[in-house]
């Protein structure tokens, strides 16, 4: 029998899952066969299983995770897609952000790019690594308040930290030079240090061509490029697709 009195201590303790957990067992019928052994399992599982959910949920808003997050098993695999199970299941183990590695997704619009993105993102949040969405733009506008206010190195540390930063629709308008130069600054701090997801729908060809500025495309593509997973998707757009099943 567990004892209210020591309900409460564990309350005191801010062992809240333990606590309510012990209370559930409290109040279970004397017939309970468990044992002293079993009990103290069941009731330190809870605590442990409660606390992975906090840090999960933390990392989940840490990597501003959109609301109803694609998961990489929500992906449709099909080869004439550029999606196989093969791939997803090999970027589903998270190798590659422990091997310090990118994934560059490129497609036409709607092809399902930063629904594969997040999803990679959710994945390294679930293996317990720290991630960041951004729309490529939004970041840059970031840094520039960054450099404004003062805060610019502890946003670029920050960045660097990061296990995966997720760039979203890279290159879908022109950089100016400033933001080529912030861009250049983010990925040199974060080479061999983790992993970056770019979606595009510039093919990786033209990238050096869209940067305009040859010396920092050399460097950017340096980075991003050489130790990346290219990922080409294909096909019709997938929210056209979706807007004539649902008529």
């Amino acid at each position: 029998m567990i004892h209210e009195e020591t309900i409460q201590k564990l309350v005191e303790l801010k062992l809240h899952a333990m606590a309510s957990a012990a209370r559930e067992l409290a109040n279970t019928s004397p017939s309970s066969d468990l044992t002293t052994q079993e009990i103290l399992g069941l009731i330190v599982d809870r605590e442990r299983l409660h606390r992975d959910n906090r840090r999960l949920a933390r990392r989940l808003k840490e990597a501003r995770m959109p609301p109803n997050a694609a998961s990489l098993e929500e992906v449709s695999c099909d080869s004439a897609r550029g999606l196989d199970k093969a791939l997803v299941r090999s970027l589903a183990s998270c190798h590659w952000i422990e091997a310090k590695q990118n994934v560059i997704v490129v497609g036409a619009t709607g092809t399902g790019k930063t629904f594969l993105g997040v999803a990679l993102a959710q994945a390294a949040c679930r293996k317990g690594h720290r991630a960041l969405i951004a729309r490529t733009s939004r970041l840059l506008s970031e840094l520039a308040v960054a450099r404004g206010d003062g805060s610019y190195a502890a946003m670029l540390e920050k960045l660097a930290r990061l296990d995966v930063l997720v760039l979203d629709d890279f290159l879908i308008a022109p950089l100016k030079d400033q933001e080529r130069r912030d861009l250049l600054e983010v990925l040199e701090d974060r080479y061999d240090r983790g992993s970056t997801v770019i979606t595009s729908q510039v093919p990786t060809k033209t990238w050096h061509e869209a940067l305009a500025d040859p010396t920092i495309a050399d460097a950017i593509c340096d980075r991003l490029v050489h130790n990346a997973h290219l990922v080409n998707l294909r096909g019709p757009s997938m929210r056209k697709r979706k807007a004539v099943t649902s008529e």
